[in-house]
């Protein structure tokens, strides 16, 4: 092997070690910020107790985190998670990266809710997401079967 693939394979090594693995690669210095603060700022309350209507550390709903994530980085959302679903460009499962918005939509017993929660992680097929569960309070959840039997899309807000 000659020394310059050598040095070319080492750079190429140590620049992928080095590299935020859930970090957006392309964007650019400025939206990778916006992205960081708002999923910072939603795992902030990570502990905080649900509280359907809920705007606060005392107590939460999945879409006044959003709300309030989103606002900390000058994005006006809406109140609701049926109204913030609105928003943004759809997304495919495979074109997700962190600061995106999940949208899940649940039925039981006849009556429908919608859901929502903010991406905060993503590596190869694995995704992360921090939301206000009813039953846990807000949690970072891996995205698996259980939650994509129920997603209704992905959104991008942050642009």
């Amino acid at each position: 092997m000659n020394l310059n693939l050598l040095i070319i394979i080492t750079l190429l090594n140590f620049t992928v070690t080095i590299l935020p693995q859930n970090q957006a690669i392309g964007q650019n210095k400025k939206k990778q910020n916006k992205i960081t603060l708002a999923t910072k700022h939603a795992k902030s309350f990570i502990g905080t107790p649900y509280k359907y209507g809920g705007n606060s550390k005392i107590g939460i709903d999945c879409s006044s985190l959003i709300q309030q994530s989103y606002a900390k980085i000058g994005i006006k959302m809406p109140r609701t998670a049926q109204q913030q679903a609105k928003l943004g460009n759809r997304k495919g499962e495979g074109s997700v990266r962190p600061g995106d918005i999940v949208y899940f939509k649940f039925k039981q017993k006849g009556e429908k809710w919608w859901h929502t929660g903010m991406v905060t992680y993503v590596d190869h097929k694995k995704i992360k997401f921090v939301h206000a569960s009813s039953s846990r309070g807000v949690v970072e959840d891996t995205y698996n079967d259980y939650y994509k039997k129920h997603t209704k899309y992905f959104r991008r807000v942050i642009k």
